[in-house]
């Protein structure tokens, strides 16, 4: 019986000392005395209303609840956080960054770790956290600030960042560590590619400044570098005199092959003896499947009833399984000028005659179009569902691959609610230093399939044909990139990044977060 006791006592010391390190809400043991005064001001939570809200995600796919959340007042205490975590023997907790939690596959995610809610920064901040330059030729933002309050205080002092994003209620840090991709991209490169200077806290703990001439290293890791090598907690952003208003233009195609090659069109010039491009200001493309043609061009909330009844009637005449729109902008200050300009490039294209729609807004609207989306979705109940997203790039040379198997193949006779993105970018515009992965061609194609589910079933089929989707791609030999990339082994990540990418991406790890501990949601280096 004595040795029944003894055996009973060593496990029960046992299972307390694996609490201690492990269960955070039991006690504060595990904390360090350096973060002892984040526990004592409630800035470092391990109750359930802290965690649970951090253990879901935009994709709402899958969860992972953390051991707490860190919410801070300053920088001073992300450095606390990191450092501690650097410094203290047996450190046991992963770290996440979390902005507005618009991950897709909990990327944004520390199981058992701690999250950062980063938007606790500009909430608490004594200071603005988004300052533009006396000369605007730049604007300071935090790495917590959304790019809709990037855009309203840039346009307060007559100007605006050059490239964007789709939708503007994502923070600067969170794109930044992507790439950061809209229409603009063609002319600008993505957001990545406009950013001047960075403050960076590393998985050491220490805060570095860093640009193409300063700390270059650690520049070009952040930027794309998926949060792998430290947080960013400001970012200098190129800004340009802000344009008055924007016309806006779908023009309506039922042959892929005129549509790529007029998106091409309008993505290579003509440039400008300046060496700018010509007019156009922003171009992206929609895929639009015959069997719920009329429901999708309804919400892109651009074409009236009206327009839908017409574009509906082309298909069936074509016996058009697909129909294709490019969407693009002229941005202007001078209103008898544009109407000459459009004229002048939509002579020079191939879209079905009498298939070309136009708007006029603000640049402001324009910019933030996919915020009404947004809000007649959320009124739905439509918003809030899984997003089984599939984001690719696609070398130029295999787009048309992709339109007969996937376009006109995999997605024929199959349910969709969301939109069907496809345009194409400028390698030329893109900084192969950087860590974000692209195709090695000239030009190459994001292709978006952002569709949600919203029935009982729909969730387990969606996710079937986005792995239908990327077995074709495979069995075909078409070398694309994943975009907002998650991946559960390492030879994927290498294959993603190219060995030679790759090598130095560990090297970086190895040289700014050696414990890897950041961002472990993106099951890297874990």
């Amino acid at each position: 019986m004595a040795v029944v006791y003894l055996l009973l006592a060593a496990l029960i010391a046992c299972s307390h000392a694996v609490a201690d390190t492990l269960a955070l809400g039991l006690d504060h043991r595990p904390w360090p005395p350096a973060l002892a005064a984040l526990v004592a001001e409630g800035r470092l939570r391990t109750d359930t209303n802290a965690t649970v809200a951090a253990s879901t995600d935009f994709g709402n796919m899958t969860s992972a609840l953390p051991a707490a959340v860190l919410y801070p007042s300053s920088t001073a205490d992300l450095t606390a956080l990191l450092a501690a975590a650097n410094s203290t023997p047996g450190w046991p907790y992963t770290i996440a960054f979390r902005g507005r939690g618009h991950s897709l596959m909990g990327q944004a995610f520390a199981p058992g770790g701690v999250v950062v809610n980063m938007a606790s920064l500009g909430d608490t901040a004594a200071a603005p956290r988004i300052n533009v330059s006396a000369d605007g030729r730049y604007v300071d933002a935090g790495g917590e600030q959304m790019w809709i309050d990037v855009l309203r205080a840039s346009l307060a002092r007559g100007v605006a960042p050059r490239s964007w994003t789709d939708y503007l209620y994502l923070t600067v840090g969170g794109t930044l560590s992507n790439a950061g991709i809209s229409g603009q991209a063609f002319r600008h490169g993505p957001q990545i590619s406009n950013v001047l200077e960075l403050d960076v806290i590393t998985g050491h703990g220490e805060t570095m400044t860093c640009s193409k001439e300063r700390n270059a290293d650690l520049f070009d890791a952040v930027l794309g570098g998926l949060g792998q090598f430290g947080v960013i907690t400001r970012a200098r952003i190129v800004v340009e005199p802000a344009p008055a208003r924007a016309r806006w233009v779908r023009l309506v195609y039922t042959d892929f092959a005129a549509f790529a090659a007029d998106q091409e069109r309008l993505i290579a010039g003509p440039r400008q003896p300046d060496g700018t491009f010509g007019p156009m200001s922003y171009v992206e493309g929609s895929v639009f499947v015959n069997q719920s043609l009329a429901t999708d061009l309804t919400n892109t909330g651009f074409f009236s009833d009206a327009d839908v009844a017409r574009i509906v009637a082309l298909a069936a005449e074509r016996n058009a399984t697909t129909v294709y729109s490019i969407e693009a902008t002229i941005n202007y200050d001078n209103a008898t000028s544009v109407d000459q300009e459009l004229k002048s490039v939509l002579d020079t294209l191939s879209f079905v005659e009498g298939f070309a729609f136009q708007r006029d807004v603000s640049y402001e609207q324009f910019l933030d179009r996919v915020r009404n989306e947004e809000v007649a979705l959320d009124k739905l109940g439509l918003w809030r569902v899984p997003h089984p997203w599939l984001n690719m790039f696609v070398p130029g040379s295999r787009i048309a691959d992709v339109d007969r198997g996937v376009f006109k193949g995999i997605l024929q006779g199959t349910d969709i609610v969301g939109p069907l993105i496809v345009y194409p970018l400028n390698k030329s515009m893109w900084d192969d230093g950087m860590s974000a992965a692209t195709p090695s061609e000239d030009v190459f194609y994001a292709v978006s399939l952002l569709f949600s589910s919203v029935g009982n079933d729909d969730l387990g089929r969606l996710q079937e044909q986005n792995q239908r989707i990327l077995r074709f791609c495979d069995l075909a030999g078409i070398q694309y990139k994943s975009y907002l990339a998650r991946y559960t082994n390492r030879s994927d990540w290498v294959r993603h990044f190219g060995t030679v990418k790759w090598n130095r991406f560990v090297e970086m790890k190895n040289k700014y977060d050696p414990n890897k501990l950041l961002s472990p949601g993106q099951d890297i280096f874990n």
